[in-house]
């Protein structure tokens, strides 16, 4: 059974059964000391450019900490466990003590990914997770992506709080377990993925500004506070190596970059992205995907694999909803047209400025670029939970209309991402959760509230008042949905299986070289698109998101019978209302 780790640069090392080094960069300390519980702090020596080191007799599960000049005991930046919570002990971690089973796995081509969007607190943790898996599998996903689980304060968050990003949060479980459930899930097909969050830390357990300052700017702000320098080597090796722990320790298959719009220096991405190419064992399928609100193809040209498509979840949602406040605004005019722009081209902004006047240009033209350089989705964390009441689609609209979006996004050549919940019909909301306490715990209900006080349903204080408590322990669990396996709407439950099942056959192995050949408005909220895929065979999708029947006029459809008509047949030259029909016609 095959062992897995790899060297990082910070944080403590084995360099045999019971001895270990210790690697910390503390510029601004002058004599930094490791504390191990039960013995005499050990003075660090002095290393170039602002490190300090020190290797002692000590083993796995050792409990320590740094204690700075003026006394004050701190985790290590780079944990790779914590004894409880992030202000507690770290511990050190023998990454050889898990055996790995499906050593074999060499991951899924990019054109095979059908991505499952899950929160692992929710769904208990990673042992909890492991008992969904089969479910997943036989749904048709092919890869489990679990929302960020570096450690954070208390027992519930997003994990977009996190501040020790090396360490898998306690509440989920060790890091033997996470491996287990990667594992497992190798064994049958799936991919994991995992969202790392490298823009901020959270507001509590951070504790870098105290011995290495410099980790930050002082001239740039993010909306989470100081940015991250990634001018310095030392900030990059962090990160780095952050992400080949992963990717080479973990056997993690990809990474979902969080809001890399927040990173001022974007050629790090790009080199981190080279070093994971030149990293990994050949013949193995990782990807790399991102959040990047600048629509900027270049990286996608290189490197990096994907990047998640808001502009095609904002026009189905407007589509669907008939919503037209913040962002959405920018989507209310002509959205068929801008849906079927994003259909043939992946970005809807290509260097134009948002129509709801906020912000300069965004994006660059993307219609270069493969199908597969977009992860599409109608529902995701970010645009369920940051509603005021965390309303789910199915909430929201009509089960017919939201029907027809279903098969337009999961039959889209485009990469498809499903929201944990979407497939058995939930509508139970994903709201906004913490475990923060005191006053940053006030600071962050009443700046949630705040956040929704320029919408005119909650102009009234009262009406904002009933926005639920993120640290509230009731609204972590009012946020789990049933999930596949659970039960749940069976016809919903059985409408994802029948598309995943008709993508994996039709549509996947065709979409290495697929390129897009057009979309066009064929209503107002209709349009066709059409791709000719990587063997020659054009795909054609249909889609009518209305409430009324829209006509074909003067577009073309194929001859042929559809291998999907999710709605109502084509009848007298037009689109029923709440349908999507797929074709596949041969080279």
């Amino acid at each position: 059974m095959a062992r897995h780790s790899h060297p990082t640069l910070w944080g403590a090392s084995l360099v045999s059964p019971g001895r270990t080094r210790f690697r910390l960069w503390a510029p601004i300390q002058r004599q930094p000391h490791l504390v191990i519980e039960g013995r005499a702090p050990v003075p660090m020596e002095k290393e170039d450019a602002g490190w300090f080191a020190v290797e002692v007799d000590c083993g796995a599960s050792t409990p320590y900490r740094y204690r700075l000049d003026d006394g004050l005991a701190v985790p290590d930046p780079a944990s790779k466990a914590q004894r409880g919570d992030v202000h507690d002990p770290s511990l050190v971690v023998d990454p050889h003590a898990y055996a790995w089973k499906n050593d074999a796995w060499m991951g899924r081509p990019l054109e095979e990914l059908v991505l499952y969007e899950a929160h692992p607190g929710l769904l208990g943790g990673f042992d909890g997770m492991r008992a969904h898996l089969p479910a997943l599998a036989d749904l048709g996903v092919t890869a489990l992506q679990l929302m960020p689980i570096g450690a954070f304060p208390g027992a519930r968050n997003w994990g977009y709080d996190g501040v020790l990003p090396y360490a898998p949060d306690a509440a989920y479980g060790t890091p033997d377990d996470l491996k287990r459930l990667v594992d497992e899930a190798h064994g049958l097909g799936l991919q994991v993925f995992l969202d790392v969050v490298y823009n901020h830390f959270g507001p509590e357990g951070n504790y870098l500004h105290a011995f290495a300052e410099p980790f930050f700017r002082d001239d740039v702000q993010t909306p989470w506070g100081a940015a991250i320098d990634f001018r310095r080597r030392e900030v990059r090796r962090y990160f780095a190596d952050n992400v080949l722990m992963w990717l080479m320790e973990y056997r993690i298959d990809g990474l979902r970059f969080d809001a890399v719009h927040q990173i001022r220096e974007k050629d790090w991405l790009d080199e981190m992205a080279a070093e994971v190419r030149r990293t990994i064992e050949p013949g193995r399928h990782v990807h790399l995907v991102l959040e990047n609100e600048e629509n900027d193809p270049g990286h996608l040209a290189r490197d990096i694999d994907a990047q998640w498509n808001d502009d095609f979840h904002h026009c189905v949602h407007v589509m669907l909803t008939g919503e037209d406040q913040s962002y959405y605004g920018n989507y209310s005019r002509d959205t068929a047209g801008k849906l079927a722009r994003a259909l043939k081209e992946g970005f809807v902004y290509q260097g134009q400025a948002p129509e709801n006047g906020e912000g300069g240009p965004r994006g660059a033209p993307s219609g270069h670029l493969p199908p597969t350089a977009f992860v599409s989705h109608i529902q995701n964390h970010d645009q369920v939970g940051n509603r005021a009441f965390g309303d789910r689609l199915a909430a929201l609209v009509a089960r017919e209309a939201l029907d027809a979006a279903v098969a337009l996004h999961l039959l889209c050549p485009q990469l498809p991402m499903i929201f944990m919940g979407e497939e058995t019909g939930a509508k139970d909301p994903f709201l906004f959760f913490t475990d923060y306490h005191d006053a940053l715990a006030d600071a962050v209900r009443e700046g949630r509230r705040r956040e929704f006080e320029a919408f005119p349903e909650f102009a009234d204080p009262q009406t904002r008042a009933r926005i639920p408590d993120p640290n509230a322990p009731e609204t972590f669990a009012r946020s789990r949905p049933k999930v596949a396996g659970e039960g749940g709407d069976a016809a919903v439950l059985a409408l994802y299986r029948r598309l995943l099942a008709a993508r994996a056959e039709r549509i996947a192995p065709r979409l290495k070289g697929a390129r897009a050949e057009g979309a066009e408005v064929v209503g107002e909220k209709a349009v066709v698109g059409r791709w000719r895929m990587g063997d020659g065979a054009r795909l054609t999708l249909l889609a009518n998101l209305g409430a009324i029947p829209a006509p074909l006029g003067g577009a073309s459809v194929p001859e042929a019978e559809p291998f999907v008509v999710v709605g109502a047949p084509l009848a007298d030259g037009g689109i029923p209302a709440h349908t999507t029909i797929a074709w596949l016609e041969a080279a």
